[in-house]
């Protein structure tokens, strides 16, 4: 969960710093183990129909990384929470990847997996997922080794903030990518807010420089365990806007609908959205 010239909507009201601060307060209360067990075991984790959410998140981040385009040296994944899957195709083309969380029990847990500890949730299916797609005759334990490899650190990254990182971080600034999967509408109590967020992390990537951002479509509210997190509804053409306001050029924009088999109650979400975006020269 994780400066540019603000943009329009991030100038058109006033911070809304109480609704910020309520969204902190009830991640106090995020179980990770709840929320993989939600969203990457079955239902929703049963990668065996193409049809499902998990392949087609998979395959938008595999044929993106496929045209050779996103590639360089560093890239940043904001608000990786407690979920790997999202680096599995970046890993071939970046040698030095940041995570970065806002809680400290994601990046624990993110620790467990990179450390292949005793305990660690089990992202093998996904890992098989991906080099099935990929089709390059890998193997699912080489890719797995490659992206523990090649994440050289976990940090705290807070996107409210102008300089999401703090200062003195220990990140190669400004990476060559971005990925960010459901995290911003996540934790940004209002359009507004989600616009700022954008615009921060922006700054982190340097021009010309890719974003890859998947999220939640029409989402207000899902479980972790205890917690009950709020999210603001957004729809594609909302996204679109967002991305142009904050300095990118958008490449590609893909909708996914949630079926309502994989409408299991420990959320609201309608459906989801891929966009790969480049940041413009001069931004």
């Amino acid at each position: 969960m994780s400066a540019a010239a603000p943009s329009p909507a991030a100038g058109a009201a006033p911070d809304a710093a109480p609704g910020r601060e309520a969204v902190a307060s009830a991640y106090q209360h995020f179980e990770p183990r709840a929320y993989l067990r939600n969203n990457y075991a079955p239902p929703r984790g049963d990668l065996s129909s193409p049809d499902g959410v998990g392949p087609w998140k998979l395959r938008c981040l595999a044929q993106t990384f496929a045209t050779g385009e996103v590639s360089g040296r560093t890239l940043m994944d904001i608000g990786s929470g407690p979920t790997i899957y999202q680096l599995l195709s970046a890993c071939t083309h970046f040698e030095d990847i940041t995570m970065t969380d806002f809680l400290e029990v994601n990046r624990q847990e993110l620790g467990l997996w990179l450390r292949e500890e005793p305990g660690a949730f089990d992202w093998s299916m996904y890992s098989q997922h991906v080099c099935l797609i990929e089709g390059k005759g890998e193997s699912w334990r080489e890719k797995e080794r490659q992206l523990r490899a090649r994440v050289k650190r976990v940090l705290h990254i807070d996107v409210h903030q102008p300089q999401p990182l703090g200062a003195g971080n220990l990140a190669p600034l400004p990476v060559d990518a971005l990925v960010s999967a459901f995290c911003l509408e996540a934790v940004s109590p209002d359009l507004p807010s989600f616009q700022r967020a954008l615009d921060h992390i922006t700054t982190l990537l340097r021009p010309g420089g890719h974003l890859l951002l998947i999220g939640a479509l029409e989402e207000s509210w899902y479980l972790a365990g205890e917690a009950r997190l709020v999210v603001v509804p957004m729809c594609k053409e909302e996204v679109m806007e967002a991305l142009v306001r904050s300095g990118y050029e958008v490449r590609d924009l893909r909708t996914y609908i949630m079926p309502a088999c994989l409408q299991t109650g420990v959320d609201d979400v309608k459906g989801i959205f891929f966009a790969w975006a480049q940041k413009k020269e001069g931004v």
